[in-house]
């Protein structure tokens, strides 16, 4: 499974604004430009994320992005699906259909050892990521490498 590069940006954004003051926000040019990301791009991002209700964003000279909803209540996951989608990675297409004898009734999404384990192997996945938040993210930065909120704001406001 491959995710797009676009989770990985989202991840980091929604992080870096957990550092922002009460009510303050940041453009796309600028979380774009910290990380030489195209702005364009991390737009859709930041898009997506605000569909999902993770992120608000206000138009205007003062406007900008910043969290919607406190970052002990946004998941990987939630940041996963909002930029992926809410589909599943593997797709079972019942090739077993295809192999020969009477497969009449038969629901190999359900029955199929291969469509079970990679069913399986996907909700540990979603599981692993639903049990980190954005909160957990941020603590584990500022406890490893405590310079970097500091540094971060700094390169988000000039």
């Amino acid at each position: 499974m491959r995710m797009s590069e676009g989770v990985e940006w989202a991840l980091h954004e929604c992080l870096n604004l957990t550092w922002l003051e009460p009510g303050e926000a940041v453009t796309a040019a600028r979380l774009a430009k910290y990380y030489e990301l195209p702005t364009a791009y991390l737009n859709k991002q930041l898009q997506a994320l605000t569909r999902a209700g993770i992120l608000d964003s206000t138009p205007g000279p003062r406007g900008g992005f910043r969290l919607a909803r406190r970052p002990e209540d946004i998941t990987m996951m939630d940041v996963v699906t909002a930029i992926e989608g809410p589909d599943g990675a593997f797709r079972c297409e019942e090739v077993l259909r295809r192999s020969p004898g009477d497969h009449e009734g038969a629901d190999y999404r359900k029955s199929c050892i291969i469509s079970q384990s990679m069913r399986r192997a996907e909700l540990a996945w979603r599981r692993e990521l639903a049990a980190v938040t954005i909160a957990d993210l941020k603590e584990i930065v500022e406890s490893r490498h405590p310079a970097s909120p500091g540094a971060i704001l700094r390169g988000l406001r000039t």
